[in-house]
């Protein structure tokens, strides 16, 4: 017997979804992502500030792609991005030419504290990171970052998420909310 024989479900694929289940998927990423990107090129881009940053991409594959997820619901989308924008940014003032270092640290803490407060959501790793590793123009924002783009950014995808994923039968969002 090979190792693949002793693990449950070895050689499964994961169940298929519908072809219903993937358009709404698609068409809640595309709105959450578009409305986010809308209010960037309409309010913010003048300003120098941006609202997309890469982690909203992966949190668009949970809200919309498996709204039902403990890590979709809007405790976790919200408080999981802002808890790990803070980290990101204290811990790359505290270590601010050290990033390789400063990057594995903040991941590290914004995991923990997402766990202790109950607000594990993986794409909050990044946006921690993305305080580390982002640049000046990130960099020189602070505490604001956890404002604009991540709180704000954030806030738009949870509203979008909030209207489109109970359009259809059969879909609801969220599941519960702390």
């Amino acid at each position: 017997m090979n190792w693949r024989g002793k693990l449950k479900g070895a050689g499964q694929s994961p169940p298929r979804v519908g072809l219903e289940e993937i358009v709404w998927s698609w068409l809640g990423a595309f709105l959450g992502m578009g409305a986010v990107g809308l209010i960037h090129a309409w309010m913010l881009s003048g300003l120098g500030l941006s609202l997309l940053i890469g982690s909203f991409g992966a949190s668009a594959v949970l809200i919309y792609g498996a709204p039902k997820s403990p890590l979709a619901q809007p405790r976790n989308l919200m408080g999981g991005h802002l808890l790990s924008a803070l980290v990101g940014v204290a811990v790359c003032r505290l270590l601010p030419e050290q990033a390789p270092l400063a990057g594995a640290l903040a991941v590290a803490t914004a995991i923990a504290v997402m766990h202790l407060t109950r607000t594990l959501h993986p794409p909050g790793g990044a946006t921690a990171l993305i305080a580390v590793i982002g640049g000046d123009a990130v960099r020189g924002l602070g505490f604001v970052y956890a404002l604009v783009p991540v709180g704000l950014g954030a806030a738009v995808m949870l509203l979008v998420a909030l209207i489109f994923n109970n359009l259809p039968k059969g879909r609801r969002y969220p599941e519960f909310w702390y």
